[in-house]
């Protein structure tokens, strides 16, 4: 007869349970930077050892998770894994980060096909697949092109305004996802409420203007609480097919490393294939890849 499966939180005491799970997808070393409550680890035990595990993530003052940040599961314990993501009170995104390339190794592959079966019997839905940067001074910094004029800009209306203009037109999956729940104006309002949460600086945030004196984009600069990050960077449908993408990534790295980044991370969905093709140019390799679940019960 198989042994029962005990879903429990982790404590002070028994938090080094959580790291004896293998990691055959090299999570730990994609969360080196990674701060985790211990109270918002759980894991997944059967006859004592760990079988699945969990761990939601949030800033420092934030309540509750706001996702589920590492997830676990042992081969052949699907079901132990789809029974911690359901034990839990939060039913909020699921982010799986795996290797790059892992889609053409049979190992990792089998891996996460585990992961996503367990997410799938939970009630997850795949919402997308992204890639992960990371630039380090090795890769050298971009070139600036210097065809735009950026600045400053403290009105939020003014941002509100942008990426209104932005999304009406985007290839973001969570975008997207914003517009079909509350349309164009929840859409804006999710990324400005996510940058003030940011710890970073308001004051960093900069529009970009043609020599003409046009709104081209945006382009926000941020600290998450893992480290600085490339935030936003968006042109006004007006003003694509001139390669404006690639002056915001590059002055936005530029403007994080003159205030003392010494690496940015960055990400952009699997199908956005321009702003992937920018990450290239601008020296930033792709480190890892992330395939995102959400709620399919919290669907409009």
């Amino acid at each position: 007869m198989t042994d029962p499966v005990i879903i429990r939180a982790l404590t002070e005491s028994d938090a080094p349970l959580f790291d004896t799970l293998p990691d055959p997808l090299g999570a730990r070393e994609g969360h080196r930077n990674t701060r985790f409550r211990t109270e918002w680890k759980h894991v997944a035990l059967r006859d004592g050892r760990v079988v699945a595990r969990g761990a939601w993530w949030g800033g420092p003052d934030d309540a509750e998770p706001l996702s589920v940040n590492w997830f676990d599961v042992a081969e052949g314990e699907e079901e132990a894994g789809t029974r911690l993501l359901l034990s839990v009170p939060w039913r909020v995104e699921l982010e799986i980060n795996l290797p790059g390339g892992w889609r053409e190794d049979p190992a990792l592959r089998a891996a996460a096909d585990t992961r996503f079966a367990a997410a799938r019997a939970a009630g997850y839905e795949l919402l997308v697949e992204r890639f992960l940067y990371r630039w380090t001074p090795e890769g050298g910094l971009p070139e600036r092109p210097g065809r735009l004029r950026f600045r400053a800009e403290p009105d939020d209306g003014v941002f509100f305004d942008a990426l209104r203009r932005i999304h009406s037109a985007t290839l973001d999956a969570h975008a997207l996802k914003a517009i079909g729940e509350g349309g164009l104006d929840q859409a804006a309002q999710e990324e400005i409420d996510f940058f003030h949460w940011c710890p970073s600086p308001r004051e960093w945030w900069q529009t970009a203007y043609t020599p003409e004196g046009e709104l081209a984009g945006i382009h926000i600069p941020a600290h998450n609480p893992s480290g600085p990050i490339v935030g936003f960077i968006g042109v006004l449908p007006e003003h694509r097919g001139h390669g404006y993408s690639y002056d915001l990534l590059a002055e936005c790295t530029h403007f994080l490393v003159e205030r003392g980044a010494e690496f940015v991370s960055a990400a952009t969905d699997r199908g956005n294939f321009p702003m992937a093709a920018n990450f290239a140019k601008a020296g930033y390799p792709v480190v890892r890849e992330r395939v995102n679940f959400h709620p399919a019960d919290l669907k409009e």
